[in-house]
C-alpha cells in the first residue's frame, strides 16, 4: 500500500461540548477523505490538502458525541480531587508541595523548602486555586522552556519556541512551523517523564508523523523512552486533578 506523504502538522482549537479542545491536523498528500482518531494524546484529524478547515471543524462538531465519548473513555482513570486548604499536598515535579496559606491584600505565591506559601485576600477555594494555578503556569513555562532548550541542544536540534497550553488530554503538540506547545500540568510529573514528553515533541520537529523514523528519533533523544511512556500512561491521571 502506498504511503501517504505528510505535508503539514498543525494544532487547532475548537469549542466542543462546552469546552475548548485542541486537536492535531495532519495534511496528507493523496489522502481521499477526512479521518478522526482519539487516543491517549487526544484528537488527531487526517485530511487531504484541499479540504478547508471550516469543513473539518464541521465534521468534528457532527461527531461531537463520538469524540467526547472516546476522550472520556481514555480518561476513565480516577482523578484525585484537589484540596485547597491549609496543609494540602500538591503534585510538583514528581514530589509534593505542602500548601501554606496566609492572608494578604494581594495574591502572592512563593516556593520554599517543599512548601508553597500562598498569601491571598480570601481562603475561599476558588481564590486559592486561582493563585496556585497562576504560579504553576509561570513555573511550568520556565521549567519546560529550559528543558526544551537543553534537550534540543543536546540532540543537535534548533531549540524551538515553547508555549503553554491548558490541555487535559494532550501533554504536548508540535506544528509544522516548529513551535512546541506543552500543557502546564506536565510540571506535576517526575522530571524524567517531563523530559520524555519534551523529547517526543522535539522528535516531531524532524518527523511530523509517528513513523518508525519518528520513534527512532525519540529513542535517540530519550533512551529507554518506552519505559517512560508506559510510566506516564499509568500515572497521567494523577496530574489532572486541577
Amino acid at each position: 500500500m502506498r504511503r501517504l506523504e505528510l505535508v503539514s502538522r498543525d494544532v487547532h482549537r475548537i469549542a466542543l461540548a462546552g469546552n475548548d479542545l485542541d486537536f492535531v491536523l495532519l495534511r496528507k498528500r493523496g489522502r481521499r477523505g477526512v479521518g478522526l482518531r482519539v487516543d491517549a494524546s487526544g484528537l488527531t484529524v487526517s485530511a487531504p490538502l484541499a479540504v478547508p478547515l471550516t469543513k473539518i471543524e464541521a465534521l468534528i462538531r457532527n461527531s461531537e458525541r463520538w469524540v467526547t465519548r472516546k476522550i472520556a473513555e481514555w480518561g476513565t482513570k480516577r482523578v484525585p480531587e484537589a484540596s485547597w486548604s491549609e496543609g494540602a499536598e500538591l503534585p510538583y515535579l514528581g514530589g509534593s508541595l505542602v500548601l501554606r496559606l496566609s492572608t494578604a491584600g494581594r495574591a502572592k505565591v512563593e516556593l520554599g523548602a517543599g512548601e508553597l506559601h500562598v498569601a491571598v485576600p480570601s481562603r475561599e477555594p476558588d481564590v486559592v486555586k486561582r493563585a496556585v494555578v497562576a504560579w504553576y503556569k509561570k513555573a511550568a513555562l520556565a521549567h519546560l522552556a529550559q528543558r526544551a532548550f537543553a534537550l534540543a541542544r543536546l540532540g543537535g536540534i534548533t531549540p524551538p519556541r515553547v508555549r503553554l497550553s491548558s490541555a487535559m488530554a494532550r501533554w504536548g503538540s508540535c506544528d509544522s512551523h516548529g513551535e512546541v506547545r506543552l500543557t502546564w500540568r506536565l510540571v506535576k510529573a517526575p522530571p524524567e517523564l517531563v523530559d520524555y514528553v519534551v523529547c517526543h515533541e522535539l522528535a516531531h520537529l524532524r518527523h511530523m508523523d509517528h513513523s518508525r523514523a519518528f520513534w527512532n528519533e525519540v529513542e535517540r533523544l530519550c533512551p529507554g523512552h518506552r519505559r517512560l511512556r508506559a510510566a506516564l500512561d499509568a500515572s497521567d491521571h494523577l496530574y489532572r486533578s486541577f
